[in-house]
């Protein structure tokens, strides 16, 4: 079974966005605001990419 924070997630979407978001915090802008951070940005995605794998996993089993 998959951790729940990588349910949905293939291991390349999983390295690339650890890969993006590593040279975000290295390359990428020094402070900005939560709504402009495009680290937030990517973990809003994440988050809502696994909610959709969850949602589309419980509506299979049901």
């Amino acid at each position: 079974m998959s951790k729940p924070e990588n349910e949905g997630l293939s291991l390349g979407y999983r390295f690339f966005w650890r890969f993006q978001y590593i040279l975000l915090h290295i390359y990428g802008p020094a402070q900005l605001p939560d709504h402009l951070d495009p680290r937030i940005q990517l973990k809003r995605q994440r988050a809502a990419k696994v909610a959709r794998a969850k949602a589309t996993r419980e509506a299979a089993a049901a």
